[in-house]
């Protein structure tokens, strides 16, 4: 699910109760949980929560039992198949920070170590799953994220249409590597070490193989109200930091921009 959806009321129904519960539960979002943001040291949720659709969904957790996934594969659903078939475009692995709990995070280890461990028969022989979980100790490791959700899939939005993260990113590689790197500079100044991100170099060639917009864009202009604002949680971030990046800005601005017409055209 995304963001915007947890507002759903049945959702938040369960959600509260798996909160009260204190259940540990692993977000696979691009948006982080506020409860996860509450994580990290320094942070003031309350500036961000202008970002989020709906921030009060979030308030029964407890950041302890909160962690975040950065879901670095590109899957998408192909519209000749049923519901629940996903293609995944980009294999490569989820990476997931450790729950501040020592058993929580223990079960999220056993996780890794039985998908590394499975096996698949495809008939003509036996593969490991090309998707793997990796459990990190670092919290600033699923944001390193942000950089490429920036640079690549929010920048698909142009002003009345969406284009590929390919040509998001190669249509102007040099403004593509500032984004990226003024976004990874923020995450250090929010506490990240250099280990934690990945290079810029490594995201652009992956960037080659994805010719489809992303799913962001994808939602927006097929009328979206709502989508995850990963492009203004950075923007506000980086604000506070006394950070500002032109294109940002103006990537931002299309995404409000197109927000705002389809809202006018749901309230007609």
């Amino acid at each position: 699910m995304q963001e915007p959806q947890y507002r759903a009321p049945e959702v938040r129904k369960l959600l509260d109760a798996v909160a009260k519960g204190k259940r540990p539960c692993m977000s696979i979002m691009n948006m982080p949980p506020l409860p996860y943001l509450a994580r990290i040291p320094g942070l003031d949720t309350a500036s961000v929560a202008h970002c989020y659709t709906d921030p009060s969904v979030w308030q029964s957790f407890d950041p302890g039992w909160m962690t975040l996934c950065s879901p670095d594969p590109q899957a998408f659903r192909p519209p000749e198949e049923p519901l629940n078939v996903l293609q995944v475009s980009l294999p490569t692995n989820f990476k997931a920070a450790r729950f501040a709990d020592d058993a929580a995070t223990a079960m999220l280890r056993r996780l890794e170590a039985d998908i590394e461990a499975i096996r698949y028969d495809t008939g003509d022989r036996v593969v490991e799953l090309p998707v793997k979980l990796k459990v990190h100790d670092s919290v600033f490791v699923p944001l390193a994220k942000w950089c490429m959700l920036l640079t690549g899939n929010y920048r698909c939005v142009l002003p009345d249409e969406a284009r590929s993260i390919r040509d998001a990113v190669h249509g102007d590689l040099e403004a593509s590597r500032a984004v990226y790197e003024w976004v990874a500079e923020l995450c250090r100044k929010l506490g990240a070490a250099p280990e934690d991100q990945v290079p810029f170099e490594k995201y652009a060639k992956a960037a080659e193989v994805l010719v489809k917009p992303s799913s962001a864009a994808r939602a927006l202009f097929a009328g979206a109200p709502n989508i995850e604002r990963v492009d203004c949680l950075v923007k506000t971030l980086a604000a506070r930091h006394g950070m500002q990046l032109d294109v940002v800005d103006e990537t931002v601005a299309l995404v409000d921009a197109r927000l705002a017409k389809n809202r006018e055209k749901a309230a007609a």
